[in-house]
């Protein structure tokens, strides 16, 4: 059952702030035919409290595939990937709306992303420079502007806007997070953050370090 909408779940729209949008990358040219999916087994990690966890975060879980709603079950699958990148990176696919994580064999795992929305989209290499299980969302600034009736601080939970986990990529302020409104995934809705359905962003965390190359394609 969907919780009631509150002011921090009407902020979720706006849980990241956009830089000035970039030009297309023409690396998005290697997409295109070059997946053909299989199903993937879930890891056994994916509704799971990691030890590491706060003691705050142990007491949350995950809903099961059936409980998710309909439009929000696009599945994690391994898919065949020629695309000229090494292993352990990872690359987004703004346009389709897919974030691969690139496996050695010309395999790849395929998750389901929520996008920037119209005027927030970008493009670009970058790294992930910190993660964080179930991370405080603080506005910046410029979202302050936009939004005043916004929270300035909100603690990690279920009913934060940034998810069960988040992957900071570089000095920016965007990130690859959770998201606390499932039914936003495959859709363009963020301030230019990449969002995940949060088992999916908790089965990317355990495979990625920081230091991982990120690539954003449009």
């Amino acid at each position: 059952m969907r919780r009631p909408v509150t002011t921090a779940l009407a902020a979720s729209a706006f849980a990241c702030i956009a830089l000035t949008a970039a030009a297309a990358n023409p690396l998005e040219d290697l997409f295109g035919g070059l997946f053909n999916a299989q199903p993937v087994r879930p890891l056994s990690s994916t509704y799971y409290q990691s030890a590491a966890a706060s003691p705050a975060a142990a007491a949350y879980a995950y809903a099961p595939e059936a409980s998710r709603p309909a439009n929000a079950r696009i599945p994690r699958e391994t898919v065949a990937f020629y695309g000229n990148y090494a292993p352990g990176t990872v690359v987004v696919n703004t346009s389709e709306r897919r974030l691969y994580y690139v496996l050695s064999g010309h395999k790849a795992v395929k998750y389901g992303i929520g996008v920037g929305r119209a005027g927030f989209e970008w493009s670009g290499a970058q790294t992930i420079s910190r993660k964080q299980e179930w991370p405080a969302w603080i506005p910046p600034a410029e979202m302050i502007q936009r939004r005043p009736d916004l929270p300035r601080y909100m603690a990690g939970g279920p009913e934060n806007p940034l998810g069960a986990r988040a992957m900071y990529l570089g000095a920016s302020l965007y990130r690859i997070h959770g998201s606390n409104e499932p039914d936003t995934i495959g859709q363009a809705v963020s301030s230019g953050c990449i969002r995940m359905l949060n088992d999916d962003v908790v089965d990317l965390y355990e495979r990625v370090k920081v230091g991982t190359p990120v690539v954003v394609l449009r």
